[in-house]
């Protein structure tokens, strides 16, 4: 048999994650996300896979990213019972990670029964806490640029790609074939990561296309978030940022404290207000390896924790000026929401988004200028001012991700341009056979493509 991949996430769109590796003798998931966004998309999640879960020998993760890991849980419900091989830094975050975002799914159920709001009854999560530890007993961590055994006559090796802690490249290898998985590549020349380590070679290639289509500014980066910080304080009011927990959290509480050593901006109360960033703070402190030399503390001056959802609810007392790390980035869920509720209809409040926001996210919709917005069943209307600083990506540019490509000595057999939406696929394949002269095709849904 001739070995093939198919594309079963990650292709016209930027979540969901899974690409299906099969080579006769064995079946290997790379990545093994969480469809998020879209409802369509979302309705992906329960559908059946293509694939017997009890059948692979083994998941490989680039990172600890809910798009890329968060269907495990499930996965580990239907049947599977092999490896999660991974980077140790993304094993520890998987341990807050998975158990959180079943909380999210049990939550989500249990509002749904108590409010009438799903047609089925009763409605149930798709995973659970139990399904998550399930998971998380499978777990492997495998050390960076080592060479582990994943399937039969299949090897892969972990190579770090930068834009969160653990966050790697995979190289895949069957026989002389090496196959070989971008993850998503981090930014080069950034605050606390190190750059995208080069490849040498691949036979077959994806790359990630989330910015594939735009070049991040230039300019200063922390500009837009001293702005926010001086409106707040102008306005006194909240500056609100909803924030991924893991690595963007971080760097904005980094990028704080260096704003405040260059008197950019004011001492303000911060307060970090995500149980999850709040653990994946600690866990960046104790892999020192993964991060820039000379990196120096998190945390700004007057520095605030709301661990206990009283301590969320007491934040609404607070007056401002302040600033509040919140999650999710995308305001699809968590304490954000609770804030977005009561803060949107104030015009002295001010919103920074601080990275992508997918089509159909309460982000994107604020993103775009959304008059009002739905939250808890609501239609709350948007008074406050909402900016978004695409400067805090953790995703590369299309220039940062040519100049990856840029470090290999030839050039792959078919480059597929996966974990993108249309418009920057497409971008992002052209550019590739424009400047490079490589052989490159946008990724299709549901696809099987050989790889000899």
């Amino acid at each position: 048999m001739t070995p093939s991949l198919t594309f079963l996430g990650a292709a016209g769109t930027v979540t969901g994650s899974k690409f299906l590796l099969d080579t006769g003798e064995a079946r290997v998931l790379l990545e093994c996300g969480l469809f998020q966004g879209l409802k369509a998309l979302r309705l992906q999640n329960w559908a059946p896979p293509p694939f017997e879960p009890a059948r692979l020998a083994a998941v490989l993760l680039s990172h600890a990213h809910i798009d890329h890991s968060g269907y495990l849980p499930r996965l580990a419900r239907i049947g599977f019972t092999g490896p999660i091989y991974c980077t140790s830094g993304t094993a520890d975050l998987l341990r807050i990670m998975l158990p959180d975002a079943a909380h999210l799914q049990e939550e989500e159920a249990d509002y749904a029964n108590r409010h009438s709001t799903s047609k089925h009854q009763p409605a149930l999560p798709l995973f659970g806490v139990d399904d998550a530890v399930k998971a998380l007993g499978l777990v492997k961590p495998v050390k960076v640029n080592t060479s582990v055994a994943v399937g039969r006559g299949l090897s892969a090796r972990f190579i770090r790609s930068g834009p969160i802690l653990g966050a790697a490249i995979m190289e895949v290898r069957l026989g002389e074939l090496r196959l070989v998985h971008s993850g998503d590549l981090g930014l080069y020349d950034v605050p606390i990561m190190p750059d995208p380590e080069p490849v040498a070679e691949a036979d077959i290639l994806l790359v990630e296309s989330t910015y594939g289509n735009r070049l991040h500014p230039r300019e200063d980066p922390a500009a837009m978030l001293v702005t926010a910080v001086r409106r707040a304080v102008e306005q006194k009011g909240w500056l609100l940022i909803p924030a991924f927990a893991v690595g963007r959290s971080q760097e904005i509480l980094y990028t704080l404290r260096e704003l405040e050593k260059a008197e950019r901006i004011p001492s303000l109360a911060v307060y970090l207000d995500s149980p999850m960033a709040i653990e994946a703070t600690a866990i960046y402190s104790q892999h020192p390896e993964e991060k820039d030399p000379g990196t120096g503390p998190f945390l700004p001056r007057r520095f605030h924790l709301a661990r206990s959802v009283q301590d969320s609810k007491a934040l609404n007392e607070v007056d401002g000026p302040l600033i509040v790390i919140s999650g999710s980035g995308m305001a699809t869920g968590g304490r954000v929401l609770h804030h977005l509720r009561h803060r949107l209809p104030d015009p002295r409040t001010t919103v920074l988004f601080v990275g992508y926001q997918a089509a159909g996210t309460r982000g994107r919709l604020l993103k775009d200028g959304a008059k009002e917005v739905r939250i808890f069943g609501e239609e709350i209307p948007v008074r406050a001012r909402v900016t978004v600083s695409d400067a805090y990506s953790a995703h590369a540019d299309q220039g940062e991700i040519l100049r990856w490509l840029r470090g290999f000595r030839r050039a792959p057999r078919m480059t597929y341009i996966v974990h993108g939406e249309a418009d920057a696929a497409l971008a992002l394949r052209d550019k590739i056979s424009e400047d490079l002269g490589w052989p490159a095709r946008v990724a299709e849904a549901g696809a099987t493509v050989p790889l000899q």
